[in-house]
This record gives structure tokens, C-alpha cells and sequence, in this order.
């Protein structure tokens, strides 16, 4: 029986995708659609800075005002508790 439901299982995503890869050969296509009108390529330094420096600088920002900006109490912070291993040893 569960060799029946494998083979099925096999065959459903055999099956979705090709399906798949079928329907997807027209969005490869290299002939130009009309009205299609590409600007210029980024080169190899604008990717990088769209796409990680200036994430990664919004990203400092963002955590920067956050910390700098936090207003909670000293007491309503969650400390991690002391391990009593390290007291017991110590005596």
C-alpha cells in the first residue's frame, strides 16, 4: 500500500512540474514584447550596493534608533539568571 501511495505521490509532482516548466518556456522568451523598453544594466558595484550595503545600513539605522531611543526601566528588563553551578563552585 505505501508503495501505491509513493508511486502516486511520485507521479502528481512528476506531472506539476513539467506542467510547470511548460508554462514557464514564454516568460524566458527572447523576442521583445512592443512597448518593451529596458534601461541600462547595473554593473557589478550598484547591485551590491542596492541590494546588501544599503539593506544592511537601513538595517543599522533602524537597530540604532531602537537602542538609542529605548525608553524601559532598568527593573522591567529580563536578565539571564545566574547559574548556581558557578556559586557552588566557588565556595
Amino acid at each position: 500500500m505505501d508503495k501505491k501511495n509513493a508511486l502516486r505521490a511520485g507521479a502528481l509532482a512528476a506531472g506539476t512540474t513539467l506542467m510547470m516548466l511548460l508554462m514557464s518556456v514564454p516568460a524566458s522568451a527572447l523576442t521583445r514584447d512592443d512597448g518593451d523598453d529596458p534601461g541600462t544594466g547595473l554593473s557589478v558595484i550598484d547591485t551590491l550596493g542596492l541590494f546588501v550595503v544599503a539593506p544592511l545600513v537601513l538595517f543599522g539605522v533602524i537597530a540604532g534608533l531602537v537602542m538609542v531611543l529605548d525608553k524601559s526601566k532598568a527593573e522591567h528588563r529580563v536578565l539571564a539568571p545566574k547559574s548556581k553551578a558557578k556559586a557552588a563552585s566557588k565556595a
